[in-house]
């Protein structure tokens, strides 16, 4: 399937979900990697209008599950692919009406178990978080 192809379905599968709710989209994806942004607005930002580090956080869960289920998954009609872990260190406040970008990039693609690099960034290329997520493919009931 050819990357315009997986943008598409990225951008599908997340309609009706938390994904749509904080209106997070796919905007590139490679070998082993993908990049999603999303809008630091009411639904993602602190009483003190900042981006909320939840919100990061599931930017960071949602960016690599995503690129698991499509760049790691090698059955997806018979194996599932959920997170199991998600570590975050934020390191700088992105303030209201702005736009973040999450990059997942593969660290280790084993047959079981995946771990995913993910940095987040603001409009202007720095460093507002960045984590380690972890993926596990396990066989559909």
């Amino acid at each position: 399937m050819n990357n315009q192809l997986l943008l598409e379905k990225a951008n599908a599968m997340g309609q009706s979900t938390l994904i749509d709710f904080l209106e997070i989209r796919f905007i590139e994806i490679g070998e082993d990697y993908i990049i999603s942004q999303m809008p630091v607005n009411e639904k993602t930002c602190q009483p003190n209008r900042i981006l909320h580090g939840g919100a990061s956080a599931a930017l960071a869960e949602t960016t690599g599950s995503i690129a698991a289920m499509l760049l790691a998954n090698p059955d997806p009609e018979n194996y599932l692919v959920l997170g199991i872990d998600i570590m975050m260190n934020h390191v700088r406040g992105v303030e209201l009406g702005k736009q973040v970008f999450a990059k997942a990039s593969l660290l280790h693609k084993g047959k079981t178990l995946q771990h995913w690099d993910v940095k987040i960034t603001d409009e202007e290329g720095k460093l507002v978080s960045y984590g380690k997520h972890t993926t596990i493919i396990t066989k559909k009931k």
